[in-house]
């Protein structure tokens, strides 16, 4: 650049000694004739400066040529790594593709496997039926056969006695190895939503990964979305001050029915049902309307809970326990038959630990159906697979698991859920059943199980 600035102010001096020199003044005398070339030395510095000229764009050329080279260097690295991501990319679309057929392989098992369940749980009902009536034969019959010993003792038994116990023992066996076969079957369901939820969780990785392929494809692509698991849906998610129960919920301001979290004291969070009634709140432990959910469920769910606290749901008892050791609870059962007749009876109630098999203790407080639970009676928690001392087959004769005696009650709010009106007593005790003490058997449609501290006032 220097170069070219001192040639552009040579050129313009050399131009203008030869201007000046041709016109000089008319009355001046030449000495020597005008000469029609330039000066050598004019023609030297021009020269000159056009090799330096040439000189510097040589240069500029060079230096561009490097620059250009530099570029181009650039370009191929960016095309290699974009070739690169491009390979990425279809990697990850390949492995997405893979999950996605395992996924689908593990929701027909895991759909396989529910209906063995539910085929199983259906014959293993059939099976406990006719157990049911196959002991009430034995026993009639081993009466008989008391008396005969008693009034002939030196007779033996019957032959088709013996091959009535001997039948009776067998479908003990076989009740016992479709339970076992049942339990098999929860764990494999158990294991088979293991394996979907890590596929999940993959594929929730993954769909990071698409957002760079979004970025490199001109064409737009929409998001993928993973279904996500929600046993409930909540009103407020504050956890710095957390309420204990539904009655501190409504004493907050919050006066709709809903779903909320609470946080009993020496407890985690979780999310309950709040019913709210005339003047106060109540926590709904457990709720039956259409019989959407199966209630024949085992201990370890009855002891966390189950079921859609929007639909019908089990609370858990470690929940309802950690509830009501805060204080003194009321516990409100309301009831509604197929003729749409509502009913409701109120309990003040002592609840026990795990360690106690969740043992219940009643008193009667009001209420416009007669009672069926036994007051004062410490009533233990069982199921079909933990049953507590001396509960012989309860659960597994009534369904579902339930607070009982030392002997089987025909009240269980739990049982199985009968769509239609039951019309014959054995369909009635399998079903939601209420006998009150004056023996009147109540078929029930739809039942809620409520508590609240007993410094609020009733609804009624």
């Amino acid at each position: 650049m220097y170069t070219i600035k001192l040639f552009l102010f040579i050129v313009p001096l050399v131009i203008s000694s030869r201007i000046d020199q041709d016109y000089s003044p008319l009355d001046s005398v030449s000495p020597q004739p005008k000469s029609r070339f330039a000066m050598l030395d004019d023609v030297k510095i021009l020269a000159n400066g056009l090799l330096q000229l040439g000189h510097g764009l040589k240069d500029f050329v060079h230096k561009t040529k490097g620059q250009i080279n530099d570029i181009f260097e650039k370009l191929n690295i960016f095309d290699q790594s974009f070739y690169d991501l491009s390979l990425q990319t279809n990697e990850i679309k390949e492995e997405e593709k893979n999950l996605r057929k395992t996924t689908s392989k593990l929701q027909v098992k895991n759909e396989e496997v529910k209906n063995m369940s539910l085929e199983l749980n259906s014959k293993l009902e059939n099976v406990l039926e006719e157990k049911i009536l196959l002991q009430q034969k034995v026993k009639y019959l081993e009466e008989q056969l008391t008396n005969l010993i008693k009034n002939q003792p030196e007779i033996q038994e019957h032959p088709e006695v013996t091959s009535l116990k001997t039948f009776v023992e067998q479908q003990d066996n076989s009740i016992k190895d479709l339970l076992q076969t049942v339990e098999e079957q929860y764990r494999q369901l158990n294991q088979q939503h293991s394996q979907i939820k890590e596929i999940e969780n993959q594929l929730r990785r993954t769909g990071i990964q698409e957002s760079t392929e979004n970025s490199l494809s001109a064409k737009p692509r929409a998001p993928r979305t993973t279904p996500t698991l929600h046993f409930n849906e909540t009103k407020n998610v504050e956890y710095d001050d957390i309420p204990a129960d539904c009655t501190t919920i409504y004493n907050k301001g919050e006066h709709t029915s809903g779903i909320y979290s609470i946080r009993p004291s020496d407890s985690q969070v979780f999310n309950v049902y709040c019913d709210v009634k005339s003047g106060s709140s109540w926590t709904l432990i457990q709720h039956r309307i259409d019989g959407s959910q199966n209630f024949n469920e085992t201990w370890e769910n009855y002891k966390y809970g189950f079921g859609r606290l929007d639909g019908e749901f089990w609370l858990g008892l470690e929940k309802i326990y950690s509830i009501v050791k805060q204080s003194n609870y009321i516990l409100r059962i309301e009831l509604e038959d197929w003729k749409n007749t509502k009913y409701y009876i109120e309990y003040s109630f002592h609840l026990g630990n795990h360690e106690t098999n969740y043992k219940l203790h009643l008193v009667e407080i009001t209420g416009n159906v007669p009672n069926a639970l036994l007051e004062n009676k410490d009533l233990e928690f069982s199921t079909w697979d933990h049953k507590a001392k001396g509960h012989f087959n309860c659960p597994e004769n009534y369904s579902g698991g339930w607070w009982w005696h030392a002997v089987c009650e025909e009240n269980n709010l739990n049982g199985k859920y009968n769509k239609q009106r039951a019309k014959t007593k054995p369909e009635k005790r399998r079903g939601i059943c209420w006998k009150s003490q004056n023996g009147k058997l109540y078929s029930i449609k739809s039942t809620k199980m409520l508590i609240h501290p007993t410094d609020s006032e009733s609804s009624e």
